[in-house]
Formats: C-alpha cells, sequence, structure tokens
C-alpha cells in the first residue's frame, strides 16, 4: 500500500541532489539510503573476520592468480 509523506522543499532538494540518474524514484533513492546505513547481519560479519584473519596469515590470491585461474 502506497503513503504519502511530507517533507520540506530543503529535504526535497537534497534528495534530488543524490539521485544517482534523474529518473529515479524517492522510494529507490530511499531504499539505497538505507540500505547504506543497515548493519551487517552476523553471517556476514563472521565472512568479513574469517577474511582478515586469512589475510594476515598470507592466504590470499593476487589479481594475476585470480585472471589465470578464470583464464583471462
Amino acid at each position: 500500500m502506497a503513503t504519502t509523506i511530507q517533507i520540506s522543499k530543503t529535504l526535497q532538494t537534497a534528495l534530488k541532489k543524490k539521485k544517482i540518474y534523474e529518473n529515479e524514484s524517492y522510494e529507490e533513492l530511499i531504499w539505497d539510503l538505507l540500505e547504506d546505513s543497515m548493519e551487517l547481519n552476523e553471517e556476514t560479519k563472521k565472512n568479513i573476520e574469517e577474511g582478515r584473519r586469512d589475510f594476515k596469515k598470507g592466504k590470499f590470491y593476487t589479481l594475476e592468480q585470480v585472471k589465470k585461474e578464470a583464464g583471462l
């Protein structure tokens, strides 16, 4: 169900400046802004920490190694 909200002209101007493309809806824009501020879930935090530990141990691939493995 759609709803209407009231915002000031100042906020509307600021939101317009944040749009990635001219026809982007305010809903799309607000979702993007919310996504940027959402906390990472526990699984993602675990994966990031695991990656940091692996990197410190020297367990990583260079870009060249990845390209070679991918056949690029």
